[in-house]
């Protein structure tokens, strides 16, 4: 059984870690490392700082996984919320928590529950229910994509196979570190597994709750510590200006209304010396997809050229990725790097 690491008042977790004075990467003052150990020294907080630490979860996730009521689950994560040792993101109705994994707080976090017996029992327990929500949250994230998936699969013969676009995608973005990647419109999270591996930190962006929830179950699946996900709209994107060293903006255009002003705002996120990389189709004439909500019939060389130019950004590569020999009349999956114009990079 867990005990508690300090009887402390859980006002003292509650303490703004933010009004201490700065200290370099990787250095807690004492008081600091005194208040987050205050923030997980009680079983509940200790139990549920164990379960985030395997992905994030929902208010009513971790009342299932720890058998406790809502409010009693709410007050102690508003305790660790508070402490900086986990994050809130809204997600329509839903709020989703997730513990910090960077940091001098994530590590002393990760020392505290590594030392942990791995076969503590209450622990183990928590694991074994956390699997039975993972499992209905699958299995009800794929009945939604079952509903889609059949214009899908005739939409994918079309063009090349996947894996040769992502062969494509991988040459395109290279081998060094990505650094802070944003996928927009993640839609299956696919971009974010292709191009965790190389990063710092990824974030999938979309409007969609349901597409989120089969993004979340296949992160899941795999794991992914370094992979988040954030509900909003591509107009207009939560993060700050030059948040991001790569920005994916993977078969989103030809669904929008005003791809320039996504465009834009995808731009507006780079960091200096960042990249933008635009995958979509070529002009084509399949109407049928239309009705599979595809507002554009593909774009052209010259047009995304332009468009990427009036974001101010310079068109470093394209590379044209054509339907199957067996299919010549199907897809053009087309690839756009760019770059801030302040960056100096040979054109491919």
């Amino acid at each position: 059984m867990l005990t508690e690491l300090t009887q402390a008042d859980d006002r003292l977790a509650t303490a703004t870690l933010g009004e201490t004075r700065d200290r370099p990467a990787g250095e807690l003052a004492t008081d600091e490392a005194l208040d987050t150990l205050r923030a997980i020294g009680e079983e509940t907080r200790l139990r549920i700082a164990a379960v985030l630490r395997r992905g994030e979860l929902t208010v009513t996730d971790l009342t299932e996984i720890l058998g406790q009521s809502q409010p009693r689950v709410s007050r102690h994560l508003r305790v660790l919320v508070d402490a900086g040792l986990v994050t809130k993101q809204r997600e329509g109705t839903w709020a989703f928590f997730r513990i910090v994994d960077r940091g001098p707080r994530a590590a002393l976090v990760d020392a505290a529950l590594t030392s942990i017996d791995a076969d503590d029992t209450m622990l183990a327990a928590d694991a074994a229910r956390l699997s039975d929500v993972r499992a209905r949250r699958a299995a009800a994230a794929n009945d939604y994509f079952e509903q889609i998936a059949t214009i899908w699969d005739e939409e994918r013969s079309l063009h090349a196979s996947p894996a040769t676009v992502e062969d494509v995608i991988l040459d395109a973005v290279g081998d060094l570190p990505l650094g802070r990647i944003l996928d927009v419109g993640t839609g299956t999270g696919r971009m974010a597994q292709l191009l965790a591996d190389g990063a710092e930190r990824v974030v999938g962006l979309d409007t969609s709750h349901s597409m989120l929830a089969v993004a979340r179950a296949n992160l899941e699946r795999l794991e992914l510590r370094n992979v988040e996900l954030r509900q909003g709209d591509v107009y207009s994107p939560p993060f700050d200006r030059g948040t991001f060293d790569l920005v994916v903006v993977h078969q989103v255009l030809h669904y929008l209304d005003d791809p320039l002003r996504a465009l834009v705002e995808a731009g507006r996120l780079m960091a200096p010396g960042g990249r933008l990389l635009v995958v979509d189709f070529a002009p084509h004439t399949h109407d049928f997809l239309r009705d599979a909500a595809h507002r554009r019939l593909g774009f052209g060389h010259d047009q995304l050229r332009d468009w990427l130019d009036e974001a101010g950004l310079h068109c470093t590569r394209i590379v044209d990725v054509d339907p199957p020999i067996a299919n010549p009349d199907g897809l053009t999956v087309t690839v756009w790097l760019a770059t801030d114009r302040t960056t100096t990079r040979d054109d491919a």
